[in-house]
């Protein structure tokens, strides 16, 4: 879709990320100071990011040709940032962070062995105390994006799915709006990354 229409033009864009830099702002101010965002593309959050004083940006996509146009609307400052193209279910490990973002990469994963490989790559990449913000479509958001089905979720259902490992901290409600002026309801989950209680072994 990237390489067919201006990126301004599809569904997911966003003028202002102002929900995901509300609660990326909020880990800040508990410590946080490296992000990487998944499924950013051509997304403006990084263009925001870069004013915040981060030690460490990265974005994550699947789609080269979207990371592309990021790169050339932010020019020289796209060197402040590094850029991993790679399937988010399919990459072993991407460093650690202090905060993962997801604004609608994993209700796309209708396979449940695509979300086990999702949560254990971001289990691996947020350290301990760090925090996870998945952002999907609601319950009673669209059943299907760009031609593809999805899974919706609340806060609660989205928590099973993340496990033990992430503890939900924070949930709201956002409707989208996209640039055919189409609503769509999303919501936004933040997780604290925890390590499990170890249970002892039998005797």
């Amino acid at each position: 879709m990237y390489t067919n229409r201006p990126y301004e033009d599809v569904g997911w864009f966003e003028p202002d990320p102002a929900v995901s830099l509300r609660l990326i702002e909020r880990a800040m101010g508990e410590g946080a100071r490296s992000v990487i965002d998944v499924g950013g593309g051509a997304s403006r959050l990084a263009d925001r990011l870069l004013t915040l004083g981060l030690e460490r940006i990265a974005v994550l996509d699947i789609s080269e040709a979207g990371l592309e146009v990021a790169k050339a609307r932010l020019g020289d400052r796209a060197g402040d940032v590094e850029w991993i193209v790679g399937d988010v279910t399919r990459l072993p490990d991407v460093g650690e962070f202090d905060v993962w973002h997801d604004r609608a990469v994993f209700h796309f994963l209708t396979d449940p062995a695509d979300r086990e490989r999702y949560v254990g790559l971001a289990q691996r990449t947020v350290r301990p105390g760090g925090t996870a913000i998945v952002a999907t479509f609601a319950p009673d958001g669209p059943e299907q994006c760009s031609g593809l089905d999805v899974c919706r979720y609340d806060a609660a259902s989205l928590a099973e799915q993340c496990g033990p490992g992430f503890r939900l901290i924070d949930w709201q409600d956002h409707h989208h709006v996209t640039p055919r002026g189409v609503d769509q309801h999303f919501q936004y989950s933040a997780f604290r990354r925890v390590q499990p209680a170890l249970v002892d072994a039998p005797s």
